[in-house]
Formats: C-alpha cells, sequence, structure tokens
C-alpha cells in the first residue's frame, strides 16, 4: 500500500516511529563503537603502545625456543617482547640476532654495568625466555633527555640563574685518562672551575637539562667515547650480552647419556646386592639350625640356674652334696690350729722375754767390771797388738817361713817399653 493512500494519523504514528528506530540504531551504533574504541585504548594500553620503548638486542646460539612475540621479563615482571629473530650474516662470529623493546620504566633500569640477558628455560619442552637483569652501575644504556655541547663560560652563566638543572652528559677524563666527573654529575660553579683547568677540546662539554623530556628514545651511551651520542636503532651501543645456558632438550640428554654410562654399574650392583642377600638367606638358615641344636644347651642352662637360685646351691653344685660336713670339718681342725698356734706362740714370747732379760744381765755386768776397771780395756788392746807383733815374727823366721806362704796369682802382663824412631 503507498504511503499517499495511509491517512493522516497513520502517517504521523509512522513518522513518530522511524524516529525512535533511527535514535535506537543511532544510540546502538554509538555504543558499539563506544565500546570498540574503549577495548582498542585499553588493549593498546595494556600492551604498552602508548609508552616509550627502548630496542636492544643480543646474540644466541640457536633460536630454538624463541619465538617473535614472546615476552620480556625483568625480576620477574613482563617488561617487553621480541620484535625480531634473524640468523646472522655470513663470516658473522655470532649464529642469530635477537631484537627485543623494553617498555618505559623499565628500559631506565637496564644499566652498561650489571645488565645482561639471560636465556632462561621456560618449561620442559624446549621453551625458552629473555630475562634482563637490573642494573648496578654506570649510566643508562638508553635515556630521553637530550644532550647540548656548552662551553664552560655558557655554563658558568646558565647556572648562574638555573641551579640543579644541568648535569654531565659524559665522563670526563685529566690528563692521566682517569674519570675527574661521571655522567649525571650536577654542575656546580666549582665543578666547572676544576673542568676549565683539565684544558678540555674546546673548552666545552656535553651536558642536558633534566627538566627537559622526550617522549622518544633520543641517546644512548656509546662506550669508548664515554658519552651519549644520538640514538640510532642496531647500534652497537644498545647491544646486551647474553648468557645462555644450554637448552633443557640437551642437558636432558647429557643426563640420559650419564644415566646409559651408569647403567653396568649399577647392574652390577644389584648383582652383587643378590649376591649378598642370598648369603644372608643361608646364613639365616644355619643360624635357624644352630638354635635348634643350642636349645637343650638353653634347657641345661636353665636347669643348672635353677639350682644356683636356691640356698647353698652354688656350693652343693661345686663341691657336691657332702661338701658341706666337709667343709665344717676343715674349718673345725683350723679352730683347733689357730688355739694351738696362739698357746706355742705365748711359750715362745715368755722364753724370748727371759733370753732378753739374761742378756740384760749380761751386759749390766759387763758393763759393771768396765766402769770398776777403767784398765780392762787398755790392757786387752796390749794383749791384741803383741799377739799381732808375734805372728809377724813367725811369719819372717826362716823355719816356719814356709807355713804362710801365700798361693801365687797370675800378674797382669807387663806393657813393653815403647822404642823411639
Amino acid at each position: 500500500m503507498a504511503l499517499q493512500d495511509l491517512t493522516p494519523q497513520l502517517r504521523t504514528r509512522l513518522s513518530r516511529m522511524e524516529r525512535a528506530v533511527g535514535w535506537f540504531v543511532f544510540l546502538a551504533t554509538a555504543l558499539l563503537l563506544f565500546g570498540f574504541g574503549y577495548y582498542i585504548y585499553h588493549t593498546a594500553e595494556r600492551k604498552g603502545w602508548f609508552l616509550i620503548k627502548a630496542k636492544y638486542f643480543t646474540y644466541v646460539q640457536s633460536s630454538s625456543g624463541l619465538n617473535v612475540g614472546d615476552p620480556v621479563v625483568m625480576m620477574g615482571f613482563p617488561v617487553g617482547q621480541i620484535t625480531w629473530i634473524h640468523v646472522t650474516e655470513p663470516g658473522d662470529p655470532h649464529n642469530v640476532l635477537v631484537e627485543f623493546e623494553v617498555r618505559d620504566t623499565y628500559f631506565r633500569y637496564i644499566w652498561t654495568g650489571g645488565s645482561f640477558v639471560k636465556v632462561n628455560s621456560a618449561d620442559f619442552l624446549g621453551k625458552r625466555q629473555l630475562e634482563i637483569t637490573r642494573g648496578t652501575n654506570g649510566p643508562a644504556i638508553s635515556v630521553t633527555q637530550p644532550g647540548f655541547i656548552k662551553t664552560i663560560p655558557e655554563l658558568e652563566q646558565i647556572i648562574a640563574t638555573e641551579t640543579n638543572r644541568w648535569q654531565l652528559y659524559q665522563d670526563v677524563f685529566d690528563e692521566n685518562s682517569n674519570i675527574v666527573f661521571s655522567a649525571y654529575t650536577m654542575l656546580t660553579q666549582s665543578n666547572l672551575e676544576r673542568m676549565a683547568q683539565l684544558n678540555l677540546e674546546s673548552n666545552s662539554v656535553c651536558a642536558y637539562d633534566n627538566t627537559i623530556v622526550r617522549s622518544r628514545i633520543v641517546a644512548s651511551w656509546h662506550r669508548q667515547s664515554h658519552r651519549y651520542e644520538d640514538y640510532t636503532p642496531n647500534s652497537e651501543d644498545v647491544w646486551l650480552r647474553a648468557v645462555e645456558p644450554p637448552p633443557i632438550t640437551d642437558q636432558l640428554q647429557a643426563m640420559v647419556s650419564q644415566v646409559q654410562a651408569a647403567l653396568p654399574g649399577i647392574l652390577s650392583l644389584t648383582n652383587k646386592l643378590s649376591a649378598v642377600l642370598d648369603n644372608a638367606a643361608n646364613v639365616t638358615s644355619n643360624l635357624n639350625t644352630t638354635i635348634v641344636a643350642a636349645q637343650p644347651l638353653v634347657t641345661n642352662f636353665a636347669v643348672i640356674s635353677a639350682q644356683l637360685r636356691e640356698p647353698g646351691g652354688l656350693g652343693v653344685w661345686a663341691l657336691g652334696t657332702n661338701g658341706n660336713l666337709q667343709i665344717q670339718g676343715a674349718l673345725t681342725n683350723l679352730n683347733s690350729l689357730l688355739a694351738d698356734t696362739d698357746t706355742n706362740l705365748n711359750a715362745l714370747s715368755v722364753s724370748i722375754g727371759q733370753t732378753l732379760e739374761n742378756l740384760s744381765g749380761i751386759t749390766s755386768n759387763l758393763n759393771v767390771q768396765v766402769q770398776a776397771n777403767s784398765n780392762l780395756l787398755w790392757g786387752i788392746s796390749k794383749t791384741v797388738t803383741d799377739a799381732d807383733d808375734l805372728m809377724q815374727g813367725l811369719k819372717h823366721h826362716w823355719l816356719l817361713r814356709s807355713a804362710f806362704k801365700t798361693k801365687a796369682t797370675n800378674s797382669p802382663m807387663q806393657k813393653p817399653a815403647s822404642s823411639k824412631r
């Protein structure tokens, strides 16, 4: 039916419905676009599309387990991803070039000292992962602050009005190639005066204003010149050393090889253990036979111990049933012998006492006679001396000389007199 055939009331209602449907479609489209835009924004924010990214590269022995898009971690956090993996040119000493990017602010932890790439195993299926270690010393490899070459007089004028803003963009050496001022040193009047005394080239240094920050990487540290140079992708300034342990598959293969090499020894050990167990079984069998044979001995020992537990059992067991009577008789005889011995000792002691008393009387009488006759000892001495003179005279008499001869003995040999030559 044509629109002209409708009544005015129907035309009015149809126009209202068309406007409502139009508004609904418009709002649904707007909500759909808003949701799609929010999803894109959230994805871009999650993936770091709005963040500053610093590109680095390293060399590995093999690309096994590494893929483009794999995350790069630092201190356990995902900080970037691998962007390119490619084999190096023929003749290059390295095998595989791996490029990756690191998001802000994590690339500010990558310094010239202490930062390197570790190629770790991610699982047991050969998957590997790049991990960047945090720097410990030295300047950052990539920066977002631009540098300017200024003369010493210009910097003196600038820091007079702008304090705590300008810092060194390089290392400053003295005439002996010793670092006097390192990068990031805050420029002061005293520092500039010391630099003026070093006779620097063109009397100028490279410095930067720490309040000026770009939204991209503008410079990288040049290791040879010890200063920041303009950033160039794939330059040697952004190279990081890689520490690559053997893949987990190679380690497992080495472990399997070691196990295979050790299997003969293990089998030999199991054979020895089997022999030991057989010997142990034989020993237990022999021990069982020994125990059976020892049962009568144990029974006899039990009987003997039962007899020994009775009063006087040890004496009956050692001396027999008449041993007690024999011991009592021996003790009676011993008692009689001790009584007789005691009587004899008493008589002996009495006789010894009488003898001592007699001896005491003799010595007492002799003492009295000596004291009464003082010339007795002189007379005895004179008699002994005269008897000795008589015997000496008899020895020299010719008739009795042979009676006093002494037997000759062998005299020692005399040494011949030595003659002088």
